[in-house]
C-alpha cells in the first residue's frame, strides 16, 4: 500500500496518521507504510545468525564451489622445462601493451616502439633491440607495434626466422630475426590497428579493429611473400576482443555491453561468431551458448577431443562446442558448460591431452576432461598470485627442441616456460609404483582423542566412573600408542566476551621455546595441559615415557601431541600453524590448528578444527574446511625438490595435502537433516545406519565434488550422536532450543596409499561434564624409510623409460598440430 493510501475505517476504530519523519541533512526520510486492521502483515525479517558473519555474496560463492572439478589429488609442482641454455627470467613483457611469440630458442617481444629478439641458446640478453623511431631504414617512423607472429616457411630450417609485425597504423612488417633487418613492408594495408595475427599452414592472417581480415594464402609450393602477395579480404564484425583460428575456422567474440561482464543477464550470451575465412563467399554464423556466461577470454582445441572447441569465460566457466561442418551447413553448437573456477578463466590452451587454464590468482590448472566430472591433475602457482594473461604452445618446439614447450605471460610481466608433457608427474607416478624397491616399511600406532569440553575444567571430571576414569580408559584403549594426539575445542567459554577477547589477543603466540605453554595464557589451557601430561605419565608404563612435541591454542582450540621417546629421535621437520575462521577469518573462535612431523620418510599431518555452527550452515563449514586445507603457512622443507621425498602431490610441506598421511578431528558441526523426534527415535532403536544417510558430512563427501574432504575416509558411525547433551546427563538437549542430536565430533583421515592406514577403533566415551561426548580413533599406520641410493638407481631407469614414452607422445602431438595446420 502506498503512503497516501488508507484502509476504510471501522466504526470503533480510526487510523492514526504516522508521526512526521525528520529529514537528516540532504537525505529524505525512509519510506513508511500504514497497515490497517485486517491487513496481511509483511514477512518477518530473517534473524541474523550468531554463528556466522558471512555476507550473501559469500554464500553465493560457496554455492559455486560445489560444482567445481575435483582438485584434491592435483600436483602443485611446477612442470619446469630445461631445454634452453639461458633462463627466460630476464625477459620483460609489459602487461597489456607487450606481445610475445616463441619459436624454439627464439623469443620475440614487441612493446610500444620496441622489438627485442632473444636467442636463449646464446644469451639471456636480446641479440637485437630495435626501435621504430629509427624508422627501420624506411620512410615510416614512430609506429607502435600491436601484434606479431612468425610466418610459415617452405623449408624447415627457415622456421622461426621471419617475424611479421602489425602496427597501430595498420602497417605490416616482416623482420629477419637472424640479421635484425627489415625484409618487407606493406604500409597502411589495414589502415587501422592490427589486433590479431595467426599462422595457418602456409598462410598468414591479420585482423584489425574494424573487422577487416587479410588472408595471405600463397599458391601451393610457393614461399609466402609479404611484399608481392595480394591478400584476400574478409569482413567480420568489428572490435572482436577474442579471435582465434580453431579447426580451420575463425572464432570471435566481443564483450556484451549489456551483460556487465560476469553478471548473468536475462538472455543468453555472449554472442560467438564463427567465420570460414578460407572458403570464398562463406558467411559468418552467430552462435549463443546454452546459458548466459561471461565474456569469452580464450579458446582452444584438444588432440583427444578433435571435434570440440573449448571457450573460456569470465565468471569461471568453460563452454564446449561441437565444431560443425561448414560444407554440410552444420552449425557449431554449445553442447556443455563446465564450471571450473570461482573467478575468471583468463587464458586457455589445449596441451597434449590436458586443458590448461590460467586464473586471476596466478595459478595454471591442468584438467583431465575425459573423466566426468573433470579432474584437476595439476595446479601450480605460475605468476606470483597475479593474473595469467596468456597461455600458448610453441608448436615448432617439437622439431627444434624435441620438447612440447608451453609458455605463459602474466600480469607480473614475466614470461615462463613449461613442459607440456608434464613429464615430472609421469616420473613421480612411476616411482610411486616402484616404491617397494627402494623403501623399507614398519608400522606405528596412533591414538586421536577429540572433545568439545564446553569450557569444562579437568577438575570437573568427577562423580561417575566414566568421568573419573575417562583419560585413563581412553589412553589404554590401545596398547602403548606411538603417537597420542589430543584435539580439544571450547576450552574457554566462547560466549564470554571478556574471555574470548583475551584469548584472541593472546591465543596462539604464547609458548616458551621448549614448547610448553606460557603462564600468560588463560589458566584453562594450563590446567588441561598439566592434566594431560599427568594422565599420560600415569597411564603408560614407566619404561615407555612420552614427550610433548606439539602444543598450541587458538581461542577455544587446544592441541597437544605426545610421541613415545623411542620414536622422538626419528622425527624431523616438526611444524605447526593456526588458521582463524571466525568473523571472516579475523578471529580464532572458529578455525583450526595444523601440526605435522616427518617420521622416517613419511609425512604425517594432524588437524584439530572447530567449524561454523548452525543446523543449516553447511556451506560455511565447507568454506572453513577449504580455508584450513588450503592454508600454506606451515614451514616448508628447504632443499632441492628431488630430495623432498616425504611429501606428495609436488608439495614442499607448506600445505595440508602435501602430506602423505593426514588426520583431521574436531567439532566439525555437521548435523543430521532430520526432525529431532525422528533422530531421537532412531538413536533409541540403535538404527544408526538410517541416520548416517542424512548426515551432512557424509552427504558432502559423497555428492559435493568440490568438497575438500571428499578424498578423506571415515570409519563406520556405530555410536550414538555426540551432541547435544544436558550437562551431567544422558538426555539430549532439553532447553528451549531443543537442538537435534548430531555427530558433530568426527575423526577423518586420508593417505596417499590407502592400505597404509588401518583404523583399529572409532568410538565415543561417556564423560558427561560437557554438552558433547568425547570420541577417540586409533590407527595403525605404515611409514617408509627410503634408501636414497637405491631410489636414485630406480629413478635413472625411470628417466630412460620416460624418454621413450615422451618420443611417442611428441610424435602424436606433432601430428595433431600438423592436422590443425599449426605447423
Amino acid at each position: 500500500m502506498s503512503e497516501t493510501e488508507t484502509q476504510p475505517s471501522f466504526e470503533s476504530s480510526q487510523v492514526v496518521p504516522p508521526p512526521e519523519r525528520k529529514v537528516f541533512g540532504s537525505h529524505p526520510p525512509p519510506p513508511t507504510r500504514t497497515i490497517g486492521l485486517g491487513d496481511k502483515l509483511p514477512p518477518a525479517r530473517r534473524a541474523q545468525s550468531g554463528s556466522s558473519s558471512e555476507s550473501e555474496d559469500e554464500e553465493d560463492s560457496r554455492m559455486k564451489i560445489e560444482q567445481l572439478p575435483d582438485a584434491s589429488r592435483a600436483s602443485r609442482r611446477p612442470p619446469i622445462v630445461d631445454c634452453h641454455n639461458y633462463s627466460e627470467f630476464n625477459i620483460h613483457i609489459p602487461a597489456y601493451t607487450g606481445y610475445v611469440t616463441v619459436s624454439g630458442h627464439t623469443v620475440a617481444v614487441a612493446s610500444h616502439h620496441h622489438v627485442r629478439i632473444y636467442d636463449l641458446s646464446l644469451s639471456a640478453s636480446p641479440i637485437w633491440n630495435l626501435d621504430s623511431k629509427d624508422g627501420f631504414d624506411t620512410k615510416l617512423k614512430d609506429f607502435k607495434f600491436t601484434a606479431l607472429e612468425f610466418r610459415p616457411t617452405l623449408h624447415q630450417e627457415d622456421r622461426g626466422n621471419f617475424l611479421w609485425l602489425g602496427t597501430k597504423d595498420g602497417h605490416l612488417i616482416e623482420l629477419d630475426v637472424r640479421s635484425g633487418s627489415l625484409t618487407a613492408i606493406r604500409p597502411a594495408i589495414h589502415a587501422h590497428t592490427v589486433t590479431h595475427m595467426f599462422r595457418h599452414g602456409q598462410s598468414m592472417i591479420s585482423i584489425d579493429d574494424t573487422g577487416k581480415v587479410l588472408v595471405f594464402a600463397p599458391p601451393e609450393g610457393v614461399e609466402l611473400s609479404l611484399a608481392t602477395l595480394q591478400p584476400r579480404v574478409v569482413r567480420i564484425a568489428e572490435k572482436q576482443e577474442f579471435a582465434k583460428l580453431l579447426g580451420g575456422q575463425l572464432w570471435t567474440s566481443t564483450r556484451d555491453p549489456n551483460s556487465g561482464g560476469t553478471v548473468p543477464g536475462t538472455s543468453r550470451g555472449p554472442v560467438v561468431r564463427v567465420y570460414d575465412i578460407f572458403r570464398t563467399g562463406s558467411v559468418g554464423r552467430s552462435l549463443l551458448p546454452s546459458e548466459h556466461l561471461g565474456t569469452v577470454t580464450a579458446g582452444t582445441m584438444l588432440a583427444s577431443q578433435p571435434g570440440q572447441v573449448y571457450l573460456a569465460h569470465e565468471g569461471g566457466h568453460i563452454s564446449i562446442w561441437s565444431v560443425g561442418d561448414a560444407a554440410e551447413a552444420v552449425l557449431p553448437q554449445c553442447v556443455e558448460v563446465v564450471k571450473v573456477s570461482t573467478s575468471d578463466v583468463l587464458s586457455l590452451e589445449g596441451v597434449n591431452d590436458r586443458l590448461w587454464a590460467g586464473s586471476r590468482k596466478g595459478l595454471i590448472s591442468a584438467y583431465d576432461v575425459t573423466s566426468k566430472p573433470w579432474t584437476v591433475t595439476n595446479c601450480w602457482e605460475a605468476h606470483d598470485k597475479l593474473p595469467v594473461l596468456r597461455i600458448a604452445v610453441d608448436t615448432w618446439s617439437m622439431e627444434k627442441l624435441d620438447r612440447l614447450v608451453v609458455y605463459s605471460v602474466g600480469r607480473d610481466e614475466q614470461l615462463k616456460f613449461w613442459d607440456g608433457m608434464l613429464g615430472i608427474d609421469w616420473i613421480e607416478q612411476e616411482l610411486l609404483k616402484r616404491e617397494t624397491e627402494f623403501s623399507t616399511f614398519r608400522d606405528m600406532t596412533v591414538l586421536i582423542v577429540s572433545w568439545n569440553v564446553d569450557s569444562a575444567k579437568p577438575d570437573q571430571l568427577t562423580g561417575t566412573p566414566e568421568n573419573v576414569n575417562f583419560l585413563t580408559d581412553v589412553l589404554t584403549s590401545i596398547d602403548r600408542p606411538d603417537v597420542i594426539a589430543f584435539g580439544m575445542q571450547e576450552l574457554i567459554d566462547l560466549e564470554s566476551r571478556k574471555m574470548a577477547a583475551k584469548t584472541v589477543l593472546l591465543g596462539g603466540k604464547n609458548k616458551t621455546t621448549d614448547g610448553t605453554i606460557s603462564q600468560k595464557v588463560t589458566t584453562s589451557y594450563k590446567k588441561w595441559y598439566d592434566r594431560l601430561v599427568l594422565a599420560v605419565r600415569c597411564a603408560m608404563p614407566a619404561d615407555s615415557p612420552y614427550t610433548v612435541i606439539h602444543t598450541e591454542n587458538l581461542v577455544g582450540l587446544f592441541t597437544c601431541v605426545f610421541v613415545k621417546n623411542t620414536e622422538k629421535m626419528r622425527l624431523k621437520h616438526v611444524a605447526l600453524t593456526t588458521v582463524k575462521r571466525g568473523m571472516g577469518g579475523r578471529y580464532g573462535n572458529k578455525g583450526g590448528i595444523i601440526s605435522r612431523f616427518v617420521v622416517d620418510d613419511t609425512s604425517v599431518c594432524f588437524i584439530n578444527c572447530h567449524l561454523a555452527a548452525g543446523q543449516h550452515h553447511v556451506r560455511q563449514r565447507n568454506a572453513d574446511v577449504q580455508a584450513i586445507v588450503e592454508d600454506n603457512t606451515l614451514l616448508p622443507e628447504t632443499g632441492p625438490m628431488d630430495t623432498v621425498v616425504p611429501y606428495v602431490n609436488g608439495g614442499d610441506g607448506s600445505m595440508v595435502l602435501d602430506h602423505e598421511i593426514v588426520f583431521i578431528n574436531g567439532d566439525m558441526n555437521y548435523r543430521i537433516d532430520q526432525r529431532r523426534e525422528a533422530v531421537i527415535a532412531a538413536v533409541k532403536a540403535g538404527d544408526f545406519e538410517h541416520l548416517v544417510i542424512h548426515d551432512q558430512l557424509r552427504k558432502e563427501m559423497k555428492f559435493n565434488r568440490g568438497f575438500r574432504l571428499r578424498t578423506f575416509a571415515e570409519g563406520p558411525l556405530n555410536f550414538a550422536p555426540t551432541y547435544k547433551y544436558d550437562r551431567r546427563s544422558d538426555e539430549y538437549d532439553t532447553s528451549e532450543k531443543a537442538r537435534t542430536p548430531a555427530w558433530c565430533d568426527r575423526v577423518l583421515w586420508r593417505s596417499l596409499v590407502p592400505e597404509r592406514v588401518t583404523q583399529l577403533h572409532y568410538r565415543r566415551w561417556e564423560a558427561n561434564v560437557s554438552d558433547h561426548r568425547p570420541i577417540s580413533a586409533a590407527f595403525r599406520i605404515t611409514v617408509k624409510q627410503v634408501n636414497h641410493e637405491a631410489r636414485a638407481h630406480v629413478k635413472a631407469q625411470t628417466l630412460e623409460r620416460w624418454k621413450a614414452v615422451e618420443r611417442e607422445r611428441l610424435s602424436a602431438a606433432l601430428q595433431h598440430y600438423i592436422d590443425q595446420q599449426a605447423i
